[in-house]
C-alpha cells in the first residue's frame, strides 16, 4: 500500500524546536519530490516547503531561514526541521509526494500521495 506517515508533531513554546519526519511505505521516495503543507483552522492550507530530487530545497516566505528540509533515502524519509517556532507556525502539518517537480507550481497543492498529518502547536 502506497502511503505517507508524518511524525514528530508536538506542542513547543515559542522560540523552540520540533523535526517532523515524513516516512515513505510502498514506494521509494528517491524519484518523488516532497511537499510540506500546514493548515490552520480556519485558514487555507498553505505551502511550507519542496523538497526536490535533487538537491534543490524550496520554503515559503513565512518559513524561509527558520525551517529546513532533508533526506534520508536509506530510511526511505523526508525530515522538516522548524526552528524558531512562532505561535503562527501552529498547524497541522501534511508532506506529499509527486513525480513532477518542484517548479513553480508545488504551493499549488497538486501532489498525488498524502499523509494523515501531524499536529503542532506553539504556546508558552
Amino acid at each position: 500500500q502506497v502511503q505517507l506517515v508524518e511524525s514528530g508533531g508536538g506542542l513547543v513554546q515559542p522560540g523552540g524546536s520540533l523535526r517532523l519526519s515524513c516516512r515513505a511505505y510502498g514506494f521509494s521516495l528517491e524519484d518523488y519530490v516532497i511537499g510540506w503543507f500546514r493548515q490552520a483552522p480556519g485558514k487555507e492550507r498553505e505551502g511550507v516547503s519542496c523538497i526536490s530530487s535533487g538537491d534543490t530545497i524550496y520554503y515559503s516566505d513565512a518559513v524561509k531561514g527558520r525551517f529546513s528540509g532533508s533526506r534520508d533515502s536509506a530510511k526511505n524519509t523526508v525530515y522538516l526541521q522548524l526552528n524558531s517556532l512562532k505561535p503562527g507556525d501552529a498547524a497541522v502539518y501534511f508532506c506529499a509526494a509527486r513525480t513532477i517537480g518542484c517548479g513553480t507550481t508545488w504551493k499549488s497543492g497538486a501532489f498525488t500521495v498524502w499523509g494523515q498529518g501531524t499536529q503542532v502547536t506553539v504556546s508558552s
